[in-house]
């Protein structure tokens, strides 16, 4: 990415990343959860991923939601799950993604690429926002450990 759109890029995320963190008591859960999955998309983006699709969700009840779904420039899919805890009690935002999102975003994964014809290389990711700061996780977890 050309230096110029970098620092632009950096310049959208610090603005996001202010609207996140600020006013949080005047904004709801949604609003909040919302602003967090913007300023990731931005990170994300600046990082060289493409976007796919945002907030997919699995036809009918019962099935899954993704937040972001990225490409990156090797065509690896990266399903990205996004958290935001303003405290760290029970583990904070990384730990809320236990294993029954994990096979939700799993199964929703699966029903994104069943129009696929060749199916590319795959990673979960999972972008938390903690009272510190963000954490990347790549490959936060795999297909296969969560069924």
């Amino acid at each position: 990415m050309p230096p110029r759109c970098l620092a632009i890029a950096l310049q959208n995320f610090q603005k996001v990343m202010s609207m996140v963190f600020s006013n949080l008591t005047s904004q709801s859960t949604k609003q909040n959860g919302d602003a967090a999955e913007a300023a990731a998309l931005n990170f994300l983006q600046a990082q060289g991923l493409r976007l796919l699709q945002r907030n997919y969700r699995t036809p009918g009840r019962g099935g899954g939601e993704i937040d972001l779904i990225l490409q990156e420039s090797d065509s690896t899919v990266v399903f990205v799950e996004v958290r935001k805890r303003s405290l760290s009690r029970f583990g904070g935002a990384l730990a809320s993604v236990g294993k029954t999102k994990q096979r939700r975003i799993v199964y929703a994964a699966r029903c994104y690429l069943r129009g696929w014809r060749h199916l590319p290389p795959t990673r979960f990711d999972v972008l938390a926002w903690e009272p510190e700061g963000m954490v990347w996780l790549k490959a936060a977890f795999d297909a296969s450990a969560a069924v």
